[in-house]
């Protein structure tokens, strides 16, 4: 029901891996498909798939949620796609409201 989409300097599988990390700790959802460019993740919170697809020095992230915009897994997907740097040597990390 809602999709958000980054461009980051991380390659897809940092990215992926990077998914790995947050999701199952912060919203508790596992991975229950992959492939070399994506994932789908599923739990009590609701499902997401992620995907990741290099262009230049770029890669296009896309998240899609089978949840509103308003649901907490929303949020943590719009707070870990923020934690992506943007630019090589860009830290990433959290906007002026987001307490980290």
């Amino acid at each position: 029901m809602a999709g958000y989409e980054r461009k980051t300097a991380l390659g897809p599988a940092e990215v992926l891996a990077r998914a790995e990390k947050h999701l199952p700790v912060h919203i508790g959802l596992s991975r229950s498909r992959e492939s070399s460019h994506g994932a789908t993740y599923t739990g009590r919170e609701g499902t997401v798939i992620l995907t990741a697809h290099r262009h230049g020095p770029f890669t296009d992230v896309t998240a899609r949620t089978d949840r509103l915009r308003t649901s907490r897994m929303d949020y943590e997907i719009q707070r870990f796609l923020n934690h992506l740097p943007y630019e090589y040597g860009d830290a990433g990390g959290p906007g002026s409201g987001d307490p980290g």
